[in-house]
């Protein structure tokens, strides 16, 4: 069924619902192969308990589905003693009300869920968007290097979604920043549509800026502006050339998923047609 796909495919599973058994259905009916965990059940993946997580495994290796990509919300918090926090962004965090002194916690239960689901990926941020975010980049750079270090003890790789409402949102901050941390184990998850909301031409311009053997994970998603607001839509029907975006992937050698985070709310309000929508949309971009 996937011979004929570019790229393997994937989903954050709550973009469909968090009723992870009801998601995993509408995955294999599109034909993707991999999963990605945010929220579980109605709970942050970073807050269910052992028995929870396990009953999750179980259900994922009865749909024949790869975890690729723990989607933890690690670094997305205030970093102390920074400018103030950029307003005009919506903070999403679904389900998570970790702060500051929270993450050295969380980096090590992140990496303990990725290993009890075989996954490769922990997703990070960069500490929500503020108004002068060139005055954070040393933190940042500190917290990665600390992050990236303690990824590397247990073999996994940190991917730093470059995100709207944080420090590091365009590709051109993304591409700064992976510069100054060097550690092999610190890559990317270029999400184009964040980059757009951030005020960047995401592609050409911005995959461009990237350092290509940095990208670990790709996250899909579809919106056009309307001032600094992103409406949200079917993917490759807004403003993100995904066509355009998804060859020049597959030409530079990428071999990793692209992952489904649909964000539209979908035809009256129905989020799992809105997600299957742009799953088959998805599949559509990838196929051969």
């Amino acid at each position: 069924m996937m011979n004929d796909l570019r790229l393997p495919i994937a989903a954050i599973t709550d973009e469909f619902s968090p009723n992870l058994a009801r998601t995993l259905s509408y995955l294999r009916e599109i034909g993707m192969t991999g999963a990605e965990l945010r929220v579980v059940n109605g709970k942050n993946i970073m807050d269910l308990n052992d028995e929870e997580l396990l009953r999750a495994r179980d259900l994922l290796t009865e749909a024949g589905l790869t975890v690729v990509s723990i989607a933890s919300p690690l670094l997305k918090c205030v970093l102390p003693n920074a400018p103030d926090v950029d307003s005009r962004f919506q903070h999403d965090i679904f389900a998570s009300k970790h702060t500051f002194a929270d993450q050295p916690r969380l980096a090590e239960r992140a990496f303990q869920i990725a290993k009890l689901f075989g996954a490769r990926i922990v997703r990070v941020f960069s500490y929500w968007r503020t108004v002068r975010p060139d005055e954070c980049f040393e933190a940042i750079a500190a917290a990665l290097t600390g992050v990236a270090e303690k990824a590397s003890a247990v073999d996994l790789i940190v991917g730093l979604e470059n995100e709207h409402a944080c420090n590091i949102g365009t590709a051109a901050e993304s591409a700064k920043i992976l510069a100054a941390v060097t550690h092999p184990n610190l890559k990317l998850v270029w999400d184009p549509a964040n980059a757009m909301v951030a005020g960047e031409n995401p592609f050409p311009h911005g995959y461009r800026l990237l350092p290509k053997d940095r990208i670990a994970h790709v996250h899909a998603k579809d919106c056009h502006m309307e001032g600094d607001k992103p409406i949200w839509g079917p993917l490759g029907t807004r403003h993100v050339d995904w066509k355009g975006q998804i060859a020049a992937l597959v030409s530079d050698g990428y071999k990793g998923y692209i992952s489904l985070e649909t964000h539209w709310p979908g035809p009256n309000q129905d989020k799992v047609e809105a997600s299957r929508i742009c799953g088959w949309n998805l599949r559509g971009l990838v196929s051969a």
